[in-house]
């Protein structure tokens, strides 16, 4: 057996939706190399499995679970104590960049352990602080996590609170300025400095590029430092501050150059002389925006608003959990009414939204714009199957997140069977309705699908593990009899002289 046969059995055997526990666990072993970690971060695992990765004494088995985005997080709570650093940082960052399109928040009580934790674990690699930093940058945090964290007993928390004060309620802010504790308040007034036009001024200067488009974009500003934007031509991120004096406004409302017009036209505090002003501007995607008033009445609408417009069809965006404050999310009967609107680009929002009800949905589904259906495909639990395997086939750049998605179809993809495009092929050849799997593809991962398929009998999957072109697959076909599992594990992790057959090995399917 050459070792290209072994590491191909292994990975199958690694990623067979049909291993039971046992057969995993062996996959840990140190005679496996890397494929227990490959496995232990990729694939969704059993309870036992995950118990016995927690247990494991090599630490990168747990770190690689650390950054498993299929198991439940809860399960890996007992990480967030790990007498290993680099498996806490793990948890808090398990998102090596680019960062997926999808992240999921931590639960809480994961957050608060590594939010006060006193060390940075027993092996010193790293400091608490860093661990922090790197949950800091993971977008694990929902910002209902940092509200609530105002209210927490530990001060620690209270400070933790106030790196996003934006987020947080007047009421809150209030408290946090006056609170027992001073450390809190120390931290509370560096916080507040964003709202205080004199010290933006004074901080300024000394930040980075960066740092001074963020301050611009989002902070409230002196007089000084607003004509210093227009002096300087820096005026995007002033279009879209919301503390933007209202003169200043106006005056961006008529500058020459469209695009900064463009990005004003749709802020909620424009006056009506201004929005019927720019609703007749000689540039298209000015009068569009202009067109959108009344929708963005606050600058949450504005904002939801901002992160669709502008974006085509191939937008790959960060997808987030929605902030159930609403406060600072738009109503429910605000999406509603984006989605019967008749300008695209609202219904693009209203297809963005999760929690969009089901009647929508279905009409939604078969809008005449196509980055509707696409936006409603990605972001939406109901969005039918038919819709995400015509945006599978039609937009490559969303395959990788569509396949992750519940409801994407795991039938009916037969028809695709010919198509020029060997991803697509590789997603009909492992369609279980398939009655003849296409082995003998052209492609490399149309054969792996093609071996994979449940439908292929135990005896054809033995032709297909001896041959290098498909042994993954096959090894990673559910029809694969559990004793088969154990013995092709067998041969990779003892060495065995000889391949055992299926019927060489007579052993009870463990638990």
């Amino acid at each position: 057996m050459s070792d290209f046969l072994r590491e191909l059995w292994l990975r199958g055997v690694a990623f067979n939706p049909a291993a039971p526990s046992g057969v995993l666990i062996r996959l840990m072993d140190q005679a496996a190399g890397e494929l227990g970690q490959l496995m232990c971060k990729d694939r969704d695992l059993p309870d036992a499995v995950i118990d016995a990765a927690l247990r494991h004494p090599e630490w990168r088995i747990r770190g690689a679970l650390a950054r498993n985005q299929h198991v439940d997080p809860s399960r890996l709570a007992p990480l967030a104590t790990d007498p290993s650093g680099l498996v806490r940082a793990r948890l808090a960052n398990p998102h090596p960049r680019p960062w997926p399109r999808w992240v999921r928040p931590l639960p809480d009580d994961i957050l608060v352990t590594l939010l006060t934790a006193q060390d940075g674990g027993e092996d010193g690699k790293v400091t608490a602080n860093e661990i922090i930093w790197e949950l800091d940058s993971s977008r694990q945090i929902p910002l209902s996590f940092f509200r609530s964290m105002a209210g927490r007993e530990d001060p620690a928390l209270r400070i933790r609170a106030t790196w996003r004060w934006e987020s947080l309620t007047p009421a809150q802010r209030a408290e946090l300025l006056d609170d027992p504790d001073p450390a809190v308040r120390e931290a509370a007034q560096n916080g507040n400095w964003q709202l205080d036009p004199e010290r933006v001024e004074a901080e300024l200067p000394s930040m980075r590029p960066s740092g001074r488009l963020f301050v611009l974009g989002r902070c409230a500003l002196s007089p000084a430092l607003v004509e210093q934007c227009f002096a300087d031509d820096t005026l995007h991120p002033l279009a879209r501050n919301p503390h933007t004096p209202a003169d200043a406004v106006a005056r961006l409302a008529r500058h020459p150059e469209a695009k900064v017009r463009e990005m004003v036209a749709a802020r909620p505090d424009l006056g009506p002389d201004l929005v019927a002003e720019l609703r007749e501007d000689p540039d298209e995607e000015v009068r569009m925006r202009a067109c959108l008033h009344p929708f963005p009445r606050t600058w949450a609408e504005y904002d939801v608003i901002d992160l669709v417009i502008g974006h085509g069809p191939e937008c790959i965006c960060p997808i987030t959990v929605p902030d159930p404050d609403p406060a600072t999310v738009p109503s429910p009967d605000w999406f509603a009414a984006c989605a019967v609107s008749g300008e695209p680009v609202l219904r693009r929002v209203a297809a963005s939204w999760s929690g969009l009800p089901a009647e929508l949905v279905g009409t939604l589904a078969q809008d005449d714009d196509e980055q509707v259906r696409i936006r409603l495909a990605c972001n939406h639990p109901l969005a039918p199957p038919h819709l995400l395997l015509d945006v599978f086939v039609t937009r490559p750049a969303h395959r990788s997140a569509l396949l992750t998605l519940p409801g994407f179809p795991r039938t009916g993809r037969t028809h695709l069977i010919g198509h020029p495009d060997p991803e697509v092929r590789a997603l009909a050849a492992a369609d279980p309705t398939l009655p003849e799997p296409p082995v003998d593809d052209a492609d490399e991962a149309v054969r792996r699908a093609a071996a994979a398929n449940p439908s292929l009998t135990p005896e054809a999957l033995e032709t297909l593990l001896a041959d290098p072109r498909t042994a993954e697959g096959a090894a990673a076909n559910p029809s694969l009899p559990v004793p088969r599992m154990h013995a092709l594990l067998d041969r990779c992790l003892n060495g065995a002289a000889t391949p055992p057959t299926a019927a060489g090995r007579r052993e009870a399917t463990p638990a």
